[in-house]
C-alpha cells in the first residue's frame, strides 16, 4: 500500500526509527514494553495488512513463547521463589516476568524493522549518508533490502523449477532435498552476481567520488517541519526522562519500578505519543483523502 508516513522526508523516516528502536531494545518497563508491542503491531497491519497478522501469528507468537520459556528455565535469579524443579534449581517470578518481558521486547524489535523495511527504502538510506559514508551506506543499503529481494526472487525460481518438475515438493524425499539445494545454488549464484553488478554499476556511474552531485527528489517543506518538531520533541524528552529515572524498572533480584508520578506519567505519554505518531499520521491521511473523493 502507499503509506502517508513514507511520502515524509527520509530524515524524518529515519530519525522516527532510529527512536523507537533504541527506546524498544532499552526499555524493560511493562508499560514501555506494551506501549511498543502494540504500537509496532498496529502500523505493521496497516503497512502490510493480512501479511503482517500472518507473520506475528506464525513466526512472532513462537519465538515470544520460546523466549518466555527458555529464561526461567536457565535464569533462577530472584528473590521470590514459586517452586522447585526436579533438578532442585528454584523457579521465581522475577525470571517469568523477565522472560516475558525479554520475549515482548524481540516481538517489538522484529515488528519495527519489518515497518523500516517498508518505509525506509534503499534510494532513501544512500540519500542520507550517501555522501558522509558512500561505501559503508551502499553495503548497509544492500544488506538491508537482501531478505525481501531474496524472498521475492526465490519465488521465481521456486515457480520456475516447479514447471519442470523439480519443485521440493515433488519425488522423494531424497529428491526433494535435491532439489531443495539445487534452488539454494541457484539463489546464492543470483545473490553473488546481482551484489557484482551493482557494484559494477554503482562505480560506473561515480558514486562515491569526490564532488559528485547527485539528483534528488526529497524536499523538506513544512509538514515535514511539523514532523520533526513532534518527534523530535517526544523522542528527546523520552530519552531524558530515561536518563533520569522516568522508565526506571529492575527485575532482579527484586522487581521494582519507578513511582507514578507525573515526571515519569509524562514520559510514557510522551513515549506513547512518538510511537503511534505514523498511525496518527496514516489515519490523518486516510481521513483527509476521504474527504477529497466525497466532495468530487
Amino acid at each position: 500500500m502507499n503509506s502517508a508516513f513514507a511520502g515524509y522526508h527520509p530524515i524524518i523516516n529515519f530519525l522516527y526509527f532510529t527512536f523507537v528502536l533504541l527506546c524498544s531494545m532499552f526499555f524493560m518497563h511493562p508499560i514501555c514494553l506494551i506501549i511498543s508491542f502494540v504500537c509496532a503491531f498496529v502500523y505493521s497491519v496497516i503497512l502490510r495488512g493480512k501479511k503482517a497478522v500472518r507473520f506475528n501469528i506464525i513466526y512472532i507468537l513462537p519465538i515470544m513463547i520460546m523466549a518466555a520459556l527458555i529464561n526461567p528455565a536457565f535464569n533462577h535469579e530472584g528473590v521470590t521463589i514459586l517452586k522447585y524443579l526436579n533438578n532442585g534449581n528454584p523457579l521465581t517470578l522475577e525470571s517469568i516476568a523477565f522472560g516475558i518481558g525479554a520475549a515482548v521486547m524481540l516481538a517489538s524489535v522484529v515488528s519495527w524493522f519489518s515497518c523500516y523495511n517498508v518505509i525506509m527504502t534503499s534510494d532513501k538510506f544512500i540519500y542520507l549518508f550517501g555522501r558522509i559514508i558512500p561505501s559503508l551506506s551502499l553495503i548497509l543499503s544492500m544488506a538491508l533490502r537482501f531478505v525481501p529481494k531474496f524472498k521475492a526472487q526465490i519465488k521465481v525460481i521456486s515457480n520456475a523449477q516447479k514447471c519442470v518438475g523439480r519443485d521440493v515438493n515433488n519425488g522423494s524425499i531424497f529428491q526433494r532435498a535435491k532439489n531443495g539445494i539445487k534452488i539454494l545454488s541457484i539463489m546464492v549464484t543470483w545473490a553473488l552476481e546481482n551484489a557484482i553488478e551493482t557494484a559494477d554499476s554503482m562505480k560506473t556511474r561515480g558514486y562515491g567520488l569526490k564532488g559528485r552531485t547527485a539528483f534528488s527528489i526529497y524536499r523538506f517543506d513544512n509538514r515535514d517541519k511539523k514532523a520533526l518538531l513532534i518527534i523530535g520533541s517526544a523522542g528527546l524528552y523520552v530519552l531524558v526522562g530515561a536518563v533520569f529515572g522516568g522508565v526506571y524498572f529492575r527485575y532482579f533480584p527484586s522487581m521494582k519500578s519507578v513511582q507514578l508520578t507525573p515526571f515519569s506519567i509524562s514520559v510514557f505519554t510522551a513515549y506513547f505519543i512518538l510511537c503511534i505518531s505514523p498511525v496518527f499520521i496514516e489515519k490523518l491521511e486516510d481521513r483527509k483523502w476521504k474527504q477529497l473523493q466525497s466532495n468530487i
